[in-house]
């Protein structure tokens, strides 16, 4: 046997890698944001996602999709959900982080952590970068968690579980499991984003111990993580469109530790996704299901404003961790890859697109970071404001640049960012993923008239001239757009204007942001890029000017422990030595 070829310049995979030292930026909005914030819990978790064995987790969860187990061998209805192992693995380590409730822990204990919303938000943003799939029923844990004061038997008894860090996916009454989920239900068929148009129905069905009870038959279009413990639904009662708490096993009230037969919650089908792999995405019907009423009856759409919000937030989050990652992967890739007989990161071009990429990515996390700050201070009337504007202007700005972000970074893997197989398939992976979060919880259009609402509550023109004001001077084309968004935003933009406008409201504060928390490198080349106009219709084409070095030099992640030698790789030197 002879050998036909020799393999080399293949780049080593980027693993056994802390996510949270290398990422510069994360620390420093963080520094910005929350400056008292203690990180040692961002940096365990950092080391353990960044491990192999995780990464090992997130490839099986979406290699080995969920699947349906309508019925059982004798023709029963089972309606489950089947998931690998590595899913559960994966939830078990995003619960422990908690993930789900790190804000509401003051609810029970009264012992939330020093800015929650930022540390989670963070947190977040990290696991993201290893797997964003199974973060579904996570972030909606925590959107829905708070809504659930709306009932407040339900609340009581509810509320501890939902915020342990204790994982258990079996299927049983809550009262018998250490840590629950939750899900919701809005979309049907006939009306995505136009939930006032749900024609599934609620009838009274009397009181009990958590208030009062309705029967519902219906469906659901789409209706996430089908396997969580219980639901928030929408459904038409005689006084409108309500609010309803569905448990997959409703409990006994006269033996609290018996559940009664499983919640009529028939699965059709799980949906075939483009990406999203390792979350179950279902359709559903209710054919008597039991629920109760959170809330007041006929002000569903209210309620339900409060946890749409939070899931817009992590959709913001979830683009910049995807983000990350991907500029990661592009970093660790032509940092050892050889062409033309130097590495591709010192190719005059690609420095230019890698850089471009990491202001992009750094910008996002600071306006992501931001946001969820602003939750952390809800008494605080500017971080009400800010809050309630930069929610749509974030999840808007940030998800509609994911794409193409995460295109541009795989083309810096050549054909290797294409393929599914090996380390190079989590690229693919982040490109099937990123489309998601600027459709879920309301797509761009939504977005937009969204904002518009924002503009109608308080006094936004003078909140946000406070927030840009620390830039003030710091750069002629920011000066420039602050001193028009004012006159935007006081005539309340058309509805045809709406998009421009909150592209220039998250470009105008990741501007202010970077010029707090960025090298003056960072913070210039994005000010000529992206406000001057010394910039193309594509990443890499940043003014010659920039300085390529320090915001390359910036966002390169921490070193691997198990990277290989100076001697095969050049340029591992390139890393962040200092982390």
């Amino acid at each position: 046997m002879h050998a036909t070829h020799e393999i080399f310049n293949q780049p080593a995979p980027l693993v056994n890698y802390n996510l949270f030292k290398g990422n510069r930026a994360l620390q420093d909005a963080l520094k910005f944001n929350a400056p008292s914030l203690d990180t040692s819990s961002l940096i365990a978790l950092g080391e353990t996602l960044g491990s192999e064995a995780m990464q090992t987790h997130a490839r099986l969860a979406n290699v080995h999709a969920p699947q349906l187990r309508s019925h059982d061998r004798f023709g029963h209805r089972l309606d489950d959900v089947e998931f690998h192992p590595s899913y559960h693995a994966l939830m078990a380590l995003a619960t422990s982080a908690g993930l789900h409730a790190t804000p509401w822990l003051a609810d029970v204990n009264g012992a939330a952590p020093t800015s929650p919303h930022v540390l989670r938000a963070a947190g977040f943003m990290l696991f993201t970068e290893l797997e964003p799939s199974i973060l579904c029923p996570i972030s909606m844990t925590y959107a829905v968690t708070p809504a659930l004061r709306g009932n407040a038997a339900i609340f009581a008894q509810w509320s501890p579980k939902l915020m342990s860090r204790d994982y258990d996916p079996a299927l049983k009454v809550f009262s018998q499991k250490p840590g629950l989920t939750m899900g919701m239900g809005m979309t049907e068929k006939q009306g995505g984003s136009d939930v006032r148009a749900n024609t599934t129905r609620a009838t009274a069905d009397g009181t009990d111990a958590w208030g009062k009870r309705f029967t519902l038959v219906g469906h659901k279009w789409f209706f996430s993580a089908p396997m969580c413990d219980a639901f928030l639904v929408l459904a038409q009662t005689q006084a409108g469109l309500s609010c309803l708490f569905l448990p997959r096993v409703p409990p006994d009230f006269d033996n609290p530790q018996n559940g009664g037969t499983q919640n009529s919650i028939r699965i059709q089908r799980l949906k075939d996704k483009l990406g999203n792999k390792a979350n179950a995405s279902s359709e559903v019907e209710f054919d008597g299901a039991t629920a109760w009423l959170v809330g007041i009856e006929g002000r569903g759409i209210q309620q339900i404003l409060e946890m749409g919000t939070m899931t817009r937030l992590d959709c913001a989050l979830g683009t910049s961790g995807l983000m990350r990652q991907a500029l990661s992967l592009a970093l660790n890739h032509t940092s050892q890859r050889m062409a033309f007989g130097k590495c591709l990161i010192d190719q005059p071009l690609m420095r230019n697109v890698l850089a471009d990429l990491a202001l992009e990515s750094e910008a996002a996390t600071a306006l992501a970071i931001r946001l969820a700050c602003a939750f952390d201070h809800p008494a605080d009337p500017h971080e009400a404001i800010m809050a309630r504007l930069l929610t749509p202007v974030a999840k808007f700005w940030i998800c509609k640049r994911g794409s193409a972000f995460a295109q541009e970074a795989m083309e810096c893997l050549g054909g290797n960012g294409y393929v599914e197989e090996g380390g190079h398939g989590v690229m693919a992976r982040i490109y099937r993923e990123m489309p998601l979060n600027s459709i879920w919880e309301g797509a761009g259009n939504i977005m937009a008239l969204d904002l518009l609402r924002a503009l109608r509550k308080g006094d936004v023109a003078a909140a946000l001239a406070a927030e840009l004001a620390p830039a003030k001077g710091a750069h002629t084309s920011l000066d420039r757009l602050c001193a028009v968004l004012a006159g935007r935003i006081e005539d309340m933009a058309s509805e045809l204007q709406a998009r421009l406008l909150a592209q220039d409201v998250a470009l105008a504060v990741q501007a202010a942001l970077l010029y707090q928390t960025a090298p003056p490198a960072v913070f210039c080349a994005f000010c000529d890029s992206r406000l001057a106009g010394n910039w193309g219709q594509t990443f890499g084409t940043l003014g010659a000017s920039t300085d390529f070095d320090a915001i390359i030099s910036r966002a390169m992640p921490a070193q691997p422990a198990s990277a290989a030698s100076p001697d095969t790789h050049p340029d591992t030197t390139l890393f962040d030595q200092t982390a």
